[in-house]
C-alpha cells in the first residue's frame, strides 16, 4: 500500500466555520434519533453527534444545538434515547432532521417507552437508554452526558453512517 503525504488544506489561524465544516463532513458518524421526553415535552432529532465517553459508569454525549426546534426539550428533560439507525431507516433520518412537527416525527415509525421514559424505536439497531448526568454549553450547543441504564439491540443487520454529506451502509 502506498501513502501519500497529508495536505494541509488551512492555515490554522485563518480556518474559517466552512472550512471546519467541510472537515467534519469527512469525519464518519453512526446517525442516529435521539429522543427524550419529560416535562418539558416529547421531542426527537437526528444526529451525528453522538460519542461513547466512558464504560465506568456507561456514558455517552450528545450534542444538542441550542436553537434547534427540538432544544427546548433536550435541555429541560432528563430522560433521553440514543436510536442508532440502519440503512431502512435513511428516510425517518431524514424526517427527523427537517422541520416537521415532532408529532409528525414520532407518528412516522413506532416507538417504545424505555426505563428512563424516553421514547425508544422499537426497529433500530441498537437503542441506549439514558438519565442525564451533566449538561455543559460550548459555543451554539448543549453538549449532555446521559448515563446509560438500558440497551436494547437488534439481531444482526447493517448500521447507517454520514459520511461527505451523504448515508452509507456499513454491513456487519
Amino acid at each position: 500500500m502506498t501513502k501519500t503525504a497529508p495536505t494541509q488544506i488551512s492555515d490554522p489561524v485563518a480556518l474559517t466555520q466552512t472550512m471546519f465544516r467541510d472537515g467534519m463532513a469527512r469525519l464518519a458518524g453512526a446517525v442516529n434519533i435521539v429522543t427524550t421526553d419529560g416535562p418539558a415535552g416529547k421531542a426527537g432529532l437526528t444526529a451525528s453527534a453522538v460519542c461513547s465517553v466512558t464504560d465506568t459508569p456507561p456514558t455517552l454525549l450528545v450534542c444538542v444545538n441550542r436553537s434547534s426546534s427540538a432544544a427546548p426539550s433536550f435541555l429541560a428533560n432528563d430522560a433521553i434515547c440514543v436510536n442508532t439507525l440502519g440503512p431502512e431507516h435513511q428516510e425517518l433520518a431524514m424526517i427527523f432532521g427537517g422541520k416537521k412537527p415532532m408529532a409528525d416525527r414520532f407518528a412516522s415509525a413506532e416507538f417504545g417507552t424505555g426505563a428512563s421514559g424516553a421514547p425508544v424505536l422499537r426497529d433500530a439497531v441498537v437503542s441506549f437508554d439514558c438519565k442525564v448526568s451533566q449538561r455543559a454549553v460550548v459555543g451554539t450547543h448543549e453538549v449532555i452526558f446521559c448515563e446509560v441504564i438500558e440497551v436494547t439491540q437488534s439481531e444482526g443487520g447493517s448500521a447507517l453512517a454520514y459520511f461527505a454529506r451523504k448515508f452509507h451502509e456499513l454491513d456487519g
